[in-house]
């Protein structure tokens, strides 16, 4: 599990945010990977997507690195954030553009806004 967590580590490090999903972003396979990556493409968000199906290792060791046991996991410049209802909860709420905001990670405002107003 040691490689796998270095790779994990070194991509968490290298990209300001990254999603560990199942699919890709223009495929997730499945709701909840749909829902995060869905919202992060709508909001003009510059995301690494790493799909866990095609790696059992990186599959069960994101889950070891970050000590949550569920997919998707995202994460804002080194940080773990959180999985599909705490993502969904702060874009809601406001406090994911907070969040960008103060890590310095470009969105679109108006997307994250409509967003809102759709689920309002």
């Amino acid at each position: 599990m040691t490689d796998a967590k270095t790779q994990i580590d070194e991509t968490v490090k290298s990209s300001d945010v990254v999603l560990f999903m199942k699919g890709t972003r223009e495929m997730p396979q499945c709701g909840f990977s749909s829902r995060v990556a869905g919202g992060l493409n709508f909001m003009g968000v510059d995301f690494t997507d790493v799909n866990v199906l095609a790696d059992d290792e990186i599959r069960q060791g994101i889950k070891d690195y970050s000590d949550w046991p569920t997919i998707p996991q995202l994460y804002v410049k080194g940080e773990f954030v959180g999985g599909c209802d705490i993502i969904t909860e702060m874009t809601l709420s406001g406090e994911l553009d907070a969040l960008f905001a103060d890590k310095g990670v470009a969105f679109s405002k108006d997307a994250a806004d409509k967003i809102r107003a759709a689920n309002a």
